[in-house]
């Protein structure tokens, strides 16, 4: 029986479509589906072409914990994943998912985590205090913005010359590379 992952995505879905390659010919994995709140985002149209189911959810939805829950509980997830998804998990919502809900944040945490602390405004802020290292914190997700249990980091130097355009570049190679292996961890403890 295939592991069922429930993607969220804010944005570009980059992330998204990273994870879904990754696992496309695992049969041990298989992605439900992808939710998010912005339909005007480029995850929708790279949904399409990558035949994802994508569902859109506004606020007032999302805030519902009985229908919300109820929702992702349809879905049978084993796993949700925040690919880049930036709205705060309602606390009924990851108590419903219990170690199921994991976040990627482009920073070692908890460096540069917290409300506001996400994509460029971590690469500025990075650059900003001359920081000598960042990198990427994949971590479950309890009821506090970037304070749930790491899972993983891994790190890139900061050098005098990065701007917060290039720190990005770097810290998004990282997470191609190290995101999808993170997700195979959670999901198959000790095989890979």
């Amino acid at each position: 029986m295939p592991k069922n992952i429930i993607l969220f995505a804010s944005g570009s879905g980059s992330n998204a479509e990273n994870l879904t390659k990754y696992f496309e010919r695992d049969p041990r994995v298989r992605i439900r589906a992808v939710l998010g709140n912005n339909l005007q985002a480029g995850v929708v149209e790279r949904c399409k072409r990558l035949g994802l189911p994508f569902y859109g959810f506004n606020r007032a939805a999302f805030e519902d914990p009985g229908g919300f829950v109820g929702v992702l509980r349809s879905f049978d997830p084993d796993l949700i994943v925040l690919a880049g998804f930036l709205w705060k998990v309602p606390g009924e919502v990851v108590r419903a998912f219990p170690d199921a809900i994991i976040n990627i944040h482009p920073a070692l945490l908890p460096a540069y985590g917290g409300k506001g602390m996400y994509g460029m405004h971590v690469h500025r802020a990075v650059v900003q205090d001359g920081a000598k290292r960042t990198g990427i914190t994949v971590h479950y997700v309890n009821e506090a913005y970037d304070e749930g249990a790491v899972i993983m980091q891994q790190e890139i130097p900061v050098t005098s010359g990065d701007t917060p355009e290039s720190v990005a570049e770097k810290v998004h190679a990282l997470e191609y590379e190290y995101f999808p292996k993170a997700v195979e961890s959670v999901l198959f403890p000790g095989h890979g």
